[in-house]
């Protein structure tokens, strides 16, 4: 079995093989541009991954792995616009360095190229992977859609987060699994048994991500601490907070939502102080873990040998670990 960050590695170099016409520039340029940018590659790695597992080449699941990447920085370009993001990775964003126009025909134009590389698989599979790839595309929209929704919403519950972080995020890493693995040779029910693994690991992930915004350290998170409070983004924690808060607690929550431009670093203190006395990290924590859990349980359900099975548990472990 390959490494996962052999096959990052493999899929960074195939990134950089990808070629583009030069003419319309300002149509290619953008797209060259934010696959330059980087990444840990890791959904065209996952793709890579269950196709080894399950004993298929490998090289046979370059092309769809590339296309699973190019569609995600599509919506990575698109979902930027809709933010009006000055940086990406650290990078100035497309719409800035050129315009919204740019981004938006640029990002068209990958989602195309997407398909392109996917519909390179083996005719006998091609219907079957279009549809998985089909309805990954369509839950992204459907997430990113949604949580553009909630932040006008001031009555969002759990449920509808949760099923909003499987659409925008999750289901790209199970949509990526389950093709991998039809490529690798998988059957139906262990390819299915894959993309459920890959969702609810996905949705811990968000879980953790979330709670390390507000309580992880900024040098190991690699993110800044409170940038889910600065920009209330309704996260798990903000929602649950809301819930659970007395009329005095919800108050406070509701004043720092409504201060406008105040001190970032008085708000962030504030706000935690109402997460503490809330207990919403344990909360979090809980979901996180019962998500993880259902993760393994369709892990344990996959017909691979134990020692893939592993694998697949150090991957997830790995993934999960990171310190606060």
């Amino acid at each position: 079995m390959k490494q996962i960050t052999d096959l990052q590695a493999i899929i960074s170099d195939e990134v950089n093989k990808l070629a583009f016409p030069l003419y319309p520039a300002e149509l290619y340029e953008p797209i060259k541009y934010i696959l330059s940018l980087g990444g840990k590659r890791m959904r065209p790695a996952l793709l890579l991954m269950a196709c080894d597992l399950f004993g298929g080449d490998v090289k046979r699941a370059i092309s769809p792995a590339l296309a699973i990447e190019v569609f995600h920085n599509f919506t990575l370009m698109h979902d930027d616009i809709m933010d009006n993001a000055p940086l990406r990775r650290g990078k100035i964003t497309v719409h800035e360095r050129w315009n919204s126009n740019v981004g938006i025909l640029s990002g068209d134009v990958m989602l195309i190229e997407g398909y392109k590389l996917m519909m390179q698989v083996d005719d006998r599979i091609l219907r079957q992977i279009l549809d998985i790839f089909n309805e990954t595309a369509v839950g992204v929209c459907e997430g990113q859609q949604i949580d553009m929704e909630f932040e006008t919403r001031n009555n969002v519950n759990i449920d509808e987060y949760i099923t909003m972080i499987r659409l925008k995020t999750a289901v790209v890493l199970g949509g990526a699994l389950k093709i991998g693995a039809i490529i690798g040779g998988a059957c139906s029910a262990d390819a299915t048994l894959m993309r459920n693994f890959g969702e609810h690991l996905g949705i811990a992930f968000q879980l953790q991500d979330d709670i390390l915004d507000v309580f992880g350290n900024p040098e190991k998170f690699g993110k800044v601490v409170g940038g889910d409070i600065i920009s209330n983004k309704k996260t798990f924690l903000l929602i649950k907070a809301l819930e659970l808060a007395d009329k005095q607690q919800a108050k406070e929550l509701h004043k720092w939502l409504n201060a406008g431009q105040s001190d970032q670093k008085e708000k962030i203190a504030a706000v935690t102080k109402i997460y503490n006395e809330l207990q919403v990290r344990l909360y979090a924590e809980d979901a996180m873990q019962a998500y993880a859990d259902k993760a393994f349980m369709a892990l344990d359900a996959i017909n691979l040998p134990d020692g893939h099975k592993q694998y697949l548990r150090d991957f997830a472990d790995g993934l999960m670990v990171r310190e606060n």
